[in-house]
């Protein structure tokens, strides 16, 4: 009766790695095609694929095998499971319908054959059974992904700077590059470079990379890349999925603001003209009347004694704005520009010997910070205990106990109160992180900045003008520069402390009586 019968083998796993789908698909063809040979099975083809049976019309074998029992070439199939055939209802139908107009005469598995005149009943039971089990995966795997996202885990690779963690499932910072992708976010904060500009850094002097994975990785950073980076939210230690935001569990390379800023950056409307000619100080100088930039523009003059040609460069306002008439006509040398920031900068100089004494003042009281490590320690029993409070909410809406508008209302409500909440920690931890880096900072500044500026690039000069103060205005030729608010206690109170630095030679044990005056000097400082 068997040999009558014309039998398709048809293999399927669902879409894993690919070397568990050939393993487990060789397996079912090695086992089935010996239970044809006990059975006396007559088989015509063989059909295998790696594809989910969830949803109809997903497999090309599947098709074609239909096809086959439809045009009469094969009346039989033999297969691991019933399940292997489908676990969606439109495709389990079509098989019994086929096996219900004797199309098909034998569904032969491993252990259990299926006729046409078997009770319809039973095959149905057990196509239910493989469709309700797929139902239940999908609601299995979705309240595992809802829970994972409310952890805090991203169920996505993590960009450049972060890296997937395989034995904690975790997150992390990535050694090797959270620190070149901190530094190209800090020079598009100082909105001089583009983001082709910084990638071009990275990669070129600093040698980035992306990560080697076994198959792939350790390339450039594309420029389709470097643009996804710096408007990725992932980096402020949120991240977006399925349209809804989450609080990350991982730490942050940068702040809400920051990125804020760096949305604005790249959303500028205007964009710079290509220019034959760099110049210092345009697109940071600005008219005190009427507010538009200053630009620049160089001319050259024959000096009759020499018949030399002598290069001079002038800033002037572009007077854009036409509503407002602006009288600033004046045309400003570039070398006076120069000589005013240059003075600026030489009120807020400090000695190399200061700068060495403070910073092991700032080593030796960084862990000085019981304040507010009390306050961060407050804040996160705080949100612990709103977190607490939304794992409850939880359990209670998957147990009934409130309805889903009830749900949606709190969760929505306490979730606003730990983003907050976690800003506010966010904002405390960076503090004492940054303290220490931004006191240094400004410390190298004073003394370095002013050799820096004499003696550098164009670029360079640019980035101390900027490092040294904000809304730089000119009027009748003079720059007027609102100097950072940390600069003014060396102009303030740096000069008559500086004999008196000389004077002492800082000891690092910091236990004599010469120690005890820095201290005093230090108390002066910080006031």
């Amino acid at each position: 009766m068997y040999m009558d019968i014309k039998y398709i083998i048809y293999a399927r796993k669902s879409s894993e790695s690919s070397e568990r789908q050939v393993q487990s698909i060789n397996d079912q063809i090695t086992s089935l095609k010996k239970l044809a040979s006990s059975l006396n099975l007559n088989i015509v083809k063989t059909y295998s694929e790696s594809k989910s049976a969830k949803s109809p019309n997903l497999r090309p074998k599947f098709n074609e095998m239909v096809e086959e029992i439809t045009q009469g070439n094969v009346n039989g199939i033999l297969c691991w499971q019933i399940n292997r055939l489908s676990r969606n209802p439109q495709e389990s139908g079509l098989i019994q319908q086929l096996l219900q107009d004797k199309k098909l005469s034998s569904i032969q598995t491993i252990d259990k054959e299926y006729k046409p005149e078997d009770n319809a009943l039973l095959l149905s039971v057990e196509n239910g059974v493989s469709n309700q089990f797929i139902i239940d995966l999908r609601k299995n795997t979705m309240r595992g992904l809802k829970s994972k996202l409310e952890a805090g885990m991203p169920p996505f690779l993590a960009p450049i700077g972060y890296m997937n963690d395989t034995e904690s499932k975790m997150i992390v910072l990535d050694p090797d590059r959270k620190d070149i992708v901190r530094e190209m976010w800090e020079l598009m904060l100082t909105g001089s470079y583009t983001p082709n500009q910084v990638l071009e850094i990275a990669t070129n002097k600093w040698g980035l990379r992306t990560k080697q994975y076994k198959r792939r990785g350790n390339k450039k950073l594309s420029y389709s890349g470097i643009y996804r980076m710096f408007t990725n939210i992932f980096y402020t230690g949120s991240f977006i999925y399925d349209g809804e935001i989450y609080r990350g569990s991982y730490p942050a390379l940068i702040t809400k603001e920051e990125f804020d800023t760096v949305q604005s950056l790249l959303s500028r409307k205007q964009k710079p003209r290509p220019s034959k000619h760099k110049f210092a100080f345009t697109g940071l100088i600005k008219c005190s009347e009427c507010g538009c930039y200053y630009t620049a523009e160089e001319k050259y003059k024959k000096i009759k004694s020499t018949g030399e040609k002598r290069r001079y460069v002038y800033y002037h306002c572009t007077r854009k704005k036409r509503d407002i008439k602006c009288s600033q006509k004046k045309h400003v040398r570039e070398e006076r520009i120069y000589s005013q920031i240059e003075n600026e900068i030489k009120k807020y100089k400090i000695h190399p010997t200061f700068r060495d004494w403070a910073f092991k003042i700032i080593d030796r009281e960084k862990n000085n910070l019981e304040t507010r490590e009390s306050r961060g320690e407050v804040l996160q029993k705080t949100l612990d205990g709103l977190n607490s409070q939304l794992t409850n909410l939880t359990k209670m809406r998957y147990k009934e106990m409130i309805s889903d508008q009830e749900y949606i209302s709190e969760r929505k409500s306490l979730r606003k109160d730990i983003e907050e909440l976690e800003l506010q920690i966010e904002r405390e931890s960076n503090k004492m992180k940054n303290t220490e880096k931004v006191t240094k900072d400004v410390f190298n500044f004073a003394t370095f900045a002013l050799e820096k500026f004499q003696n550098g690039s164009l670029e360079t000069k640019k980035e101390v003008a900027k490092d040294l103060g904000y809304n730089y205005l000119m009027e009748d030729g003079k720059l007027c520069i609102d100097v950072y608010k940390w600069f003014l206690p060396i102009e303030k109170g740096y000069r008559e402390l500086e004999d008196m630095c000389l004077k002492l030679e800082p000891d690092i044990s910091l236990n004599n009586d010469k120690n005890g005056r820095l201290r005093e000097v230090y108390s002066l400082w910080g006031d």
